[in-house]
């Protein structure tokens, strides 16, 4: 199918704004409000995030983390995003549209402060991420991964009219030292049309503050 990139479009977008959203590139000097924003979910997230399950890092750990988030998303290599509050005051968790799917393809993953779970964040974040990856950078498909035990986070995909594919058996990420299963939705370009994410409203920016979409 051809592309439905914008014409407009010279991604990557390190900067979308939603309706309550701030969604943008991490900086390092963000590292103080994630980690504390990670610690106080840490028990929340160690469930369904192997990389939860530690004990907090200190500051300066935080800081490289974050230098290489921006690297990466420098050079095109992977794309880790912030999720704040409107005003950037506060984390209100992290999400990101991965590049290990291969060249046509972006996977979205998610998480959520655990003072701003049940309020549909995560959906807003993947339906604008959704948008930002098939009209400006291009792909064909978007998935969205997770276990089939983490019922609030497949009801994302859900939501947003992603086809289950399958379950797979044992591919997950390692909790009580055994791979998980995993379920796998997607969306397809032909898809992508009249879908949530296509009607989403958002305001995307590229790494001059220009207007992407």
């Amino acid at each position: 199918m051809p592309s439905i990139m914008s014409e407009h479009s010279q991604g990557p977008a390190y900067r979308i704004e939603t309706e309550r959203l701030v969604i943008r590139c991490w900086q390092p000097q963000d590292a103080a409000l994630i980690k504390d924003a990670i610690d106080a979910s840490r028990e929340h997230l160690r469930e369904w995030m192997p990389w939860a399950d530690t004990d907090p890092e200190p500051l300066a750990v935080v800081i490289k983390r974050l230098r290489q988030f921006r690297a990466l998303f420098d050079a095109d290599k992977d794309y880790v995003y912030a999720l704040f509050s409107r005003d950037e005051s506060l984390v209100i968790g992290g999400s990101g549209l991965h590049t290990r799917l291969g060249r046509d393809a972006r996977e979205i993953g998610y998480w959520i402060h655990v003072d701003h779970i049940n309020r549909g964040y995560a959906t807003e974040a993947s339906a604008a991420l959704t948008k930002v990856a098939f009209e400006i950078d291009g792909m064909d498909r978007v998935e969205i991964d997770c276990s089939p035990e983490n019922l609030a986070s497949a009801a994302v995909p859900r939501k947003l009219g992603f086809v289950h594919e399958a379950t797979l058996r044992r591919r997950g990420p390692v909790k009580a030292g055994e791979p998980v299963d995993s379920m796998i939705w997607s969306m397809h370009a032909d898809d992508y049309p009249g879908s949530y994410p296509a009607s989403t409203a958002i305001v995307a920016y590229d790494a001059a503050g220009e207007i992407l979409l």
